[in-house]
C-alpha cells in the first residue's frame, strides 16, 4: 500500500512568535515565517527539505499560556498578522510543496472566551454546561485533582458561588465534552481551518477532553518515573481525570470532520496513562499521528531509546504508524539535555540520525537544525508560567543585530548567543549541524529503505549501542549508533558506509566488524 504523505513527511514545528519578525515589534508573525520559506524547501539542496510546518497556535489570546488560552478559535492575534497574512502563508508554502498544520486546543479555552463569560454568568445561562462546573461544601473542593501547572484543578467562582474544573492555568477553563453541543462547536472550529486550506491539526492534550463521569479522586504514584522528571513518588496518577473510554467517541468525530476534506491529518499530544496504550489513539478510525513522550523524554542511553522504540513497533502493529522527536516547546531543547554529562552536539547528531532513520514521521523543532540552545532568562523578562521560556528565544538566523530575527531594540524573549551559533554561517559550512541536518534528510528522501523499508532491531548488539535494519525490495540500510563515550565494535554485515556523524567515512568500505567512535553513529548500505 503506498504511504500517505504524512508517512512520507518531514515536519517542522513552528513558535510563531519566535520564528522571524517581519515589522520590527520583537514578536514573531505569519509574515515572517513566509519571507523565509525558501529556507525551509526550495527544491534545491541548499534549503532543508523540510515537507510541513506545523504552527503552535496563532489563534487570538491573552497569552496567560502563550496561545493555549485561546479566546477566539477562528481568529488570528494581531501580534501574527490577520488573515490575509495566515492566507498568504498558506498560498506561498503551498506553492513550494510545504503542507501546513495548525494547533487545535479543544480540552480548554481562556477565560476570556465569550462562551466561558457566558457560561460563568449565571447557572442558568444556555453556556453553563459548556463548561465543568460542580457544587461542594464550603472550604472544600469537589475532588482532589490537581492541575498540571500546580495546586488545586478547581477554582472556585464568587459570582455563581461554584467551582469550575481546569486541569491547567485557572484562566484556562475545561470544556465539557459530554455536552454534544461543545462537540458540535469544534467541529465547526475544525471546518473553519479546513476550509481555508489548512493541512491539518496538532491536538493539544487530546487524551484529556473527558474525564471521569463520577469524578472519582485520583490515586498517587508510589515510585519515580525514569523518564519523565514530574513523575516523582507521590505525585498523582491522573486515572480518571484524562485516558477515558468515551475520549474516542470524540476523537472519531474529529476524525470524521477531518475526513470530508481531501488528504488532511490529524496529529495528537498524547499522554495514555500506560504507554502500551498510545496506539488505541491511532485506530483506523482516530487520529493519523500521536507524539510519543516516552522518546521525547528519553535520557541519553541506549537502553532508554531502545526500550521506547521497541514498545512502540510491539504495540503499534502493522496499521499504527509512529513519530520521532527530539525536543519541542514545552521541553528543554535535546542539545541541551545531553549537554549535562558529555558532548551535547556530537550526542544530537548520534539522537538526529536516529530519529531521521526510523520506521514513522520525524518532526524538527525551529533551531535544532543549527544547534540552538536553551537560554538562561533573567527573571524579570520571564513570560512562561511554568518556565519554558528557554526552549522559545528567537531563532539565530545571523550573528548580527537582533540575530537577523528582528530589527526591534529588544525582543519579546532574549536572544540566544546568535554570534556562536546562526543559520547564516552555517549555510556554506558543509561539516555544520545545518549542512548534517540538510544531507540526512535528502538521504532518507531518496533512500527507499528508509522512505519505506521494513524495521527490525538488532538483538545481539552491545548494550551501550542500537543497531537496526531498514529494508525495502530494492536496498537494505544497516544502522548503528554508539551510546557510549568510548569506541565500540559492532558486528555488520559488509558494505558502504553512507552517512556518518562524524562526515569523514561516507563513502568508505566497512567489513563485518564495524568500528565506531563514541558518540558516532553510521549508515551501512549492505
Amino acid at each position: 500500500m503506498a504511504l500517505k504523505w504524512w508517512q512520507r513527511a518531514v515536519f517542522y514545528q513552528i513558535y510563531p512568535r519566535s520564528f522571524a519578525d517581519s515589522n520590527g515589534d520583537g514578536i514573531g508573525d505569519l509574515d515572517g515565517i513566509t519571507a523565509h520559506l525558501d529556507y525551509l524547501n526550495d527544491s534545491t539542496e541548499r534549503s532543508l527539505g523540510i515537507d510541513a510546518i506545523w504552527l503552535n497556535p496563532i489563534n487570538p489570546s491573552p497569552n496567560k499560556d502563550w496561545g493555549y488560552d485561546v479566546s477566539d478559535y477562528c481568529g488570528i492575534h494581531p501580534d501574527f498578522g490577520d488573515m490575509a497574512s495566515f492566507d498568504r502563508l498558506l498560498k506561498e508554502a503551498h506553492r513550494r510543496g510545504i503542507r501546513v498544520i495548525v494547533d487545535l486546543v479543544p480540552n480548554h479555552t481562556s477565560d476570556q472566551h465569550p462562551w466561558f463569560i457566558d457560561s460563568r454568568g449565571s447557572k442558568t445561562n444556555p453556556k453553563r454546561d459548556w463548561y465543568i462546573w460542580k457544587s461542594c461544601a464550603p472550604g472544600t473542593m469537589p475532588n482532589n485533582w490537581h492541575s498540571q501547572f500546580g495546586g488545586p484543578a478547581w477554582k472556585f467562582d464568587e459570582r455563581t458561588r461554584e467551582h469550575y474544573l481546569h486541569l491547567f492555568l485557572e484562566e484556562q477553563p475545561d470544556l465539557d465534552y459530554r455536552n454534544p453541543a461543545v462537540v458540535e462547536a469544534l467541529h465547526d472550529v475544525i471546518r473553519f481551518w479546513l476550509r481555508r486550506g489548512a493541512d491539518g491539526y496538532r491536538i493539544d492534550v487530546v487524551a484529556q477532553m473527558v474525564k471521569d463521569a463520577a469524578f472519582r479522586d485520583n490515586p498517587f504514584r508510589t515510585e519515580r518515573d525514569p523518564d519523565i522528571p514530574w513523575f516523582e513518588e507521590g505525585t498523582q496518577i491522573p486515572l480518571h481525570s484524562t485516558d477515558q473510554p468515551e475520549v474516542h467517541d470524540v476523537i472519531r468525530g474529529f476524525r470524521r470532520v477531518a475526513d470530508s476534506f481531501d488528504d488532511r491529518v490529524l496529529v495528537g499530544e498524547t499522554w495514555p496513562i500506560e504507554q502500551e496504550r498510545l496506539a488505541d489513539y491511532l485506530r483506523p478510525e482516530e487520529l493519523h499521528l500521536a507524539f510519543n513522550f516516552r522518546f521525547v523524554l528519553a535520557r541519553y542511553r541506549a537502553s532508554r531509546f531502545r526500550e521506547a522504540i521497541a514498545t512502540t513497533h510491539r504495540t503499534f502493529g502493522a496499521s499504527a504508524w509512529p513519530t520521532w522527536t527530539l525536543s519541542n516547546h514545552d521541553f528543554s531543547r535535546h542539545i541541551t539535555r545531553y549537554s549535562d554529562h558529555g558532548d551535547g552536539e556530537a550526542r544530537a547528531r548520534v539522537a538526529t540520525l536516529m530519529m531521521l532513520t526510523l520506521r514513522g514521521t520525524p518532526f524538527i523543532y525551529y533551531g535544532e537544525e543549527i544547534g540552538m540552545r536553551d537560554v538562561r532568562i533573567p527573571r524579570e523578562r520571564r513570560c512562561d508560567p511554568v518556565g519554558r521560556d528557554g526552549c522559545r528565544t528567537p531563532m539565530q538566523w545571523s550573528g548580527g543585530p537582533g540575530g537577523g530575527f528582528s530589527t526591534a531594540a529588544s525582543t519579546w524573549l532574549p536572544m540566544g548567543d546568535a554570534k556562536a551559533v546562526n543559520v547564516a554561517d552555517q549555510l556554506n559550512d558543509q561539516s555544520s549541524m545545518l549542512s548534517f541536518y540538510r544531507r540526512l534528510i535528502r538521504l532518507r528522501r531518496d533512500a527507499s529503505a528508509l522512505a519505506e523499508g521494513s524495521f527490525r532491531l538488532e538483538a545481539d548488539a552491545p548494550a551501550d549501542c542500537l543497531v537496526y535494519h531498514r529494508e525495502s525490495s530494492a536496498q537494505h540500510l544497516i544502522v548503528a549508533l554508539n551510546f557510549a563515550v568510548e569506541p565500540r565494535k559492532i558486528r555488520s554485515a559488509s558494505g558502504r558506509i553512507v552517512f556518518d556523524t562524524n562526515l569523514a567515512r561516507i563513502g568508505q568500505q566497512s567489513g563485518a566488524a564495524l568500528q565506531l567512535a563514541g558518540d558516532e553513529a553510521v549508515i551501512v548500505e549492505v
